[in-house]
C-alpha cells in the first residue's frame, strides 16, 4: 500500500516507541518522514535505516525553535510538508498531592505547548499542501486515571486546541484530528511496573484483552488520518484502544 506517496510527514518522538512505529509504518506507505526526538542513537539509527525516506532531527520538542526548525529540515530535505504528528510527551506519574511545579511544567511544556509550537510552525506549509495534524489525546485523561493529573491535563488541553485548530483551519484546507491509543510501549512497561494492579485492572478491563501494538494497531490509524481516505474527517478523536473508551 503506497497511499502515501509524495507525501512529507513531521513526527515528534519519531524515533522510538509509537513514534518509531509511526515513522516506519509511515515510509513504508510511500511517506517522507522528518523524526524529532532526543534519542540520539535511536534517531540516527532510524535514518541509516532509510535514508532516502526519513530524516532525523535531535531537538526538544518544547522549544519553539526546534518546530521551526523541523519545518525548515522538511522543505529543504523533501520539498514540502504535507502532514504533521505530534506523538512526543514526557511526564510523570504520581497522586495529584505529589506534583510538583517542575512536574507540572514537564507535562504541559512537552505535551501542550509542544504541541501547539509544531503546529504554529508548521501552519503555513500545511496550508500550502492542503494537509492534515494528527495529535494525540489519551484513554488516561478521558478516564481521569490515577497518578496521571499532569498527562491527563495536557492531553485534554491538547484535545481542545485540537478542536478550535479544526475549525479555524479548515478553510485553510488543513485537517486536525485526535488519536488517543493504548499501546504497550517503553512508558506502559515503566507503569506496569510501578503500578501493577492498575495495569491489571486497564488489561483486564479491556474489550480485546490486550494493549496495542504500536506497528500494527496504532501507526495505521494515524496514517489513515494523514491520508485523502480521511479528507471528510476534522475535530475528531479516534480511540485506537481495543474499545476500551466509547465515545458517544
Amino acid at each position: 500500500m503506497k497511499n502515501l506517496k509524495d507525501h512529507v510527514v513531521i513526527v515528534t518522538g519519531g524515533a522510538a516507541g509509537i513514534g518509531g512505529a509511526i515513522t516506519t509504518v509511515l515510509t513504508k506507505r510511500g511517506a517522507s518522514v522528518v523524526a524529532v526526538d532526543l534519542n540520539e542513537e535511536a534517531g540516527k539509527e532510524k535514518e541509516a535505516s532509510n535514508p532516502e525516506q526519513i530524516a532525523f532531527l535531535k531537538g526538544d520538542i518544547s522549544k519553539e525553535s526546534v518546530a521551526k526548525e523541523a519545518v525548515k529540515l522538511a522543505v529543504s530535505k523533501f520539498g514540502k510538508l504535507t502532514g504533521l504528528v505530534n506523538n512526543a510527551h514526557a511526564s510523570k506519574q504520581k497522586p495529584l498531592m505529589e506534583l510538583t511545579e517542575a512536574d507540572w511544567a514537564l507535562s504541559m511544556n512537552t505535551g501542550l505547548n509542544g504541541t501547539l509550537n509544531f503546529m504554529k510552525a508548521a501552519y503555513p506549509e500545511l496550508k500550502k499542501s492542503k494537509g492534515a495534524i494528527v495529535n494525540f489525546g489519551s484513554g488516561a485523561a478521558l478516564l481521569g486515571q490515577k497518578n496521571q493529573a499532569s498527562y491527563a491535563a495536557a492531553k485534554e488541553a491538547i484535545r481542545g486546541l485540537s478542536r478550535v485548530a479544526a475549525n479555524e483551519w479548515a478553510g485553510d484546507g488543513i485537517r486536525v484530528n485526535i488519536v488517543c491509543p493504548l499501546a504497550f510501549t517503553e512508558g506502559v512497561a515503566q507503569w506496569k511496573e510501578a503500578h501493577p494492579e492498575q495495569y491489571e485492572e486497564v488489561a483486564g478491563k479491556n474489550p480485546m484483552n490486550r494493549f496495542g501494538d504500536p506497528q500494527k494497531d496504532i501507526a495505521p490509524v494515524v496514517a489513515f488520518l494523514l491520508s485523502a481516505d480521511s479528507q471528510y474527517m476534522t475535530g475528531q478523536t479516534l480511540m485506537a484502544d481495543g474499545g476500551d473508551i466509547k465515545l458517544t
